[in-house]
């Protein structure tokens, strides 16, 4: 099954993996460290609820997205019988946590005390995840 199909999966899979494991999993252990990184922002900017947010969608990619979306990818690499059900429930939360994150954004941006200098890179690269897991989606229940 080494088609197309398995490398729309597997590499901008793994390059998301990576993504998540650099700057979601390392701001879940230091969300000051991730704002020095930039992968994440500062609460001067976004208040203390919106950094709150943001850590938590960062602990919650730590403790379930990020491990499932790796046992997903490894299963399907390795044409396990249970990939398509893991990588499903990943390609789930590829879908839905960009859309979360989108909607906060949209809807803080008039907040008092939120100023989101870096939001084109959000309307930008957000939409894309968000792509590639409903092709992602499409293709496991096209192929499988």
């Amino acid at each position: 099954m080494l088609d197309g199909a398995f490398w729309i999966i597997q590499i901008p899979g793994w390059l998301l993996f990576i993504y998540l494991v650099i700057a979601q999993c390392t701001a879940a252990f230091s969300y000051k460290l991730g704002v020095r990184m930039g992968t994440q922002e500062p609460a001067t900017q976004i208040t203390a609820v919106g950094a709150a947010l943001f850590w938590a969608f960062a602990f919650a990619d730590l403790v379930f997205y990020t491990p499932l979306l790796g046992l997903g990818l490894v299963g399907h690499l390795l044409g396990s019988s249970w990939s398509t059900l893991v990588l499903g429930a990943a390609l789930g939360v590829t879908v839905y946590w960009p859309i979360a994150s989108l909607a906060t954004v949209a809807a803080a941006r008039n907040a008092p005390g939120w100023s989101l200098p870096k939001e084109r890179q959000y309307w930008l690269v957000l939409p894309l995840i968000t792509l590639w897991g409903i092709i992602g989606l499409i293709t496991l229940a096209v192929v499988q």
